[in-house]
């Protein structure tokens, strides 16, 4: 049995019908000529008060996202703040991570994940973290915040390291972040 041959008007129906497909998703390759590529692009950030660690970058900006690595307590002339005071190297800790998100042009509140890594973790310092995470991030909801239990960190008398993800709020200035710098 043979099928009889699709018209011309049901043929030049179908071929109109994939050339506006084509168009649509962009050809075969899925873009248009001179189309500007979606892939997101990684920017390094950083902060003239926040010591860099040569070997890898301390935060990097993926769209609206960045993901902050290992801040310690180290000021501005890479030295150790507040050795063997976990309360001190916290707040320090944290607020190098929070200088890295103003920054990428982010806010506190932007934070939404934070690893702790505390060297001797026991009650009392997983109560200290908590505390001193509770008045840096007051705003609400505060960040997902897992605290790891780890042997030593690199310096002697450091006790605390905090990375973390924050999702920025946008790419432009707006009046609460001119006002909050």
């Amino acid at each position: 049995m043979t099928l009889p041959a699709p018209s011309l008007p049901l043929a030049a129906l179908c071929t109109i019908l994939l050339s506006a497909c084509m168009q649509a998703t962009g050809g075969p390759q899925g873009r248009r000529p001179g189309a500007i590529p979606m892939e997101p692009r990684a920017t390094v950030v950083t902060s003239d008060s926040v010591p860099e660690v040569a070997g890898f970058s301390s935060a990097v900006k993926v769209g609206l996202t960045l993901y902050l690595s290992g801040q310690v307590a180290l000021d501005s002339s890479a030295r150790l703040v507040g050795p063997e005071d976990l309360r001190a190297q916290t707040r320090q800790s944290l607020g190098n991570l929070i200088r890295l998100v103003r920054s990428a042009r982010g806010l506190p509140g932007d934070v939404v994940k934070l690893t702790v890594y505390v060297a001797g973790l026991g009650p009392e310092s997983a109560q200290t973290i908590r505390d001193v995470s509770a008045e840096v991030f007051a705003e609400r909801p505060a960040p997902a915040i897992t605290i790891v239990g780890i042997e030593s960190l690199p310096l002697p008398g450091m006790l605390v390291a905090v990375d973390g993800v924050a999702v920025l709020r946008g790419e432009f200035a707006d009046r609460e972040r001119v006002g909050s710098r």
